[in-house]
């Protein structure tokens, strides 16, 4: 039997402060070197599916001039939030999906339980 097993942060508040912090930490870890080097090497293209994805799309537009850095980051951050909305939304309608909890037990110790009564 397969186990479909999710797990994300309960209030959407938190969602939103985990992507802006993983956002910026992709920035500060060389996330603009990266896709300057893909664009000069692979000579990719705005209409590319590698610079149509979310994150790269908007640095790609800050690289070609379209906006100003402190945009890139709000676009960048905008286009993330929606794409977790529209995981969520994708995730809710599977049937059978266990969604492991932030607060209480650990996540081995949630999904050794979900485990122990699927088997059942």
């Amino acid at each position: 039997r397969v186990v479909k097993l999710a797990r994300a942060p309960a209030e959407r508040a938190v969602l939103h402060q985990r992507i802006e912090q993983r956002f910026l930490q992709m920035l500060e870890q060389g996330f603009e070197a990266e896709v300057r080097g893909l664009i000069k090497r692979w000579g990719l293209t705005p209409d590319m599916p590698a610079l149509r994805l979310v994150g790269y799309r908007q640095m790609a537009g800050f690289l070609r001039g379209e906006y100003d850095h402190a945009e890139m980051i709000e676009r960048g951050l905008a286009a993330t939030r929606q794409l977790a909305k529209r995981q969520y939304t994708w995730l809710r309608r599977e049937q059978d999906l266990h969604w492991l909890q932030e607060e209480g037990e650990g996540p081995l110790a949630q999904v050794l339980k979900i485990i122990g009564t699927a088997r059942t």
